[in-house]
């Protein structure tokens, strides 16, 4: 498996937030708390600089919290839109994508709802820190018509109109 597509240290630094963990073996539980144990048992792990932690045997990619973001857990398509977000091209998917964000947003501090490149929040951008959520990538961009980019919803769009729109569903509130 090869991750090291997802240059995720600079955003990191530059969002700034919550002090991630530091060991591997902090990294790797981490990682895995934002997944069902069904799928975190044979989820790869990768450190936030694309090192693999520990191969998996499942297709699912489990990243730790960082500065900008809580832990996650991606199929293929989510690793996809990862990676084409990280290197600022856009995204181009036909097929459904899912994540796990079960731990929320943890100590990361949010991110815009409107503005995917924003880092901090603003009057304007709908700034929003969530608990534990699902986000899914739908394969038509002409599905999001007709869904709210309202954060108080427990189904809307995040970043609808740009080529990383997706579905946020909470699950859970954020603590």
């Amino acid at each position: 498996m090869h991750v090291s597509t997802l240059s995720l240290p600079l955003l990191v630094l530059a969002l700034g937030g919550a002090a991630p963990p530091e060991t591997d073996e902090d990294k790797i539980a981490s990682a895995l708390s934002a997944a069902p144990a069904s799928i975190a048992a044979g989820a790869s792990v990768a450190d936030m600089d694309g090192r693999l932690l520990r191969e998996g045997s499942n297709g699912w990619t489990c990243l730790p919290e960082s500065q900008m973001m809580g832990p996650m857990c991606n199929d293929a398509r989510w690793m996809a839109l990862l990676g084409a977000f990280m290197k600022g091209e856009p995204y181009e998917g036909d097929e459904f994508g899912l994540s796990y964000m079960l731990a929320g947003e943890a100590g990361a501090p949010g991110v815009s709802n409107i503005d995917p490149t924003a880092t901090a929040p603003t009057e304007d951008n709908q700034w929003v820190k969530e608990g534990p959520h699902l986000m899914v990538i739908l394969p038509d961009p002409a599905a999001y018509e007709g869904i709210t980019t309202d954060t108080s919803a427990p189904v809307y769009v995040m970043w609808k109109d740009t080529p990383y729109a997706h579905l946020m569903v909470r699950v859970g509130d954020e603590d």
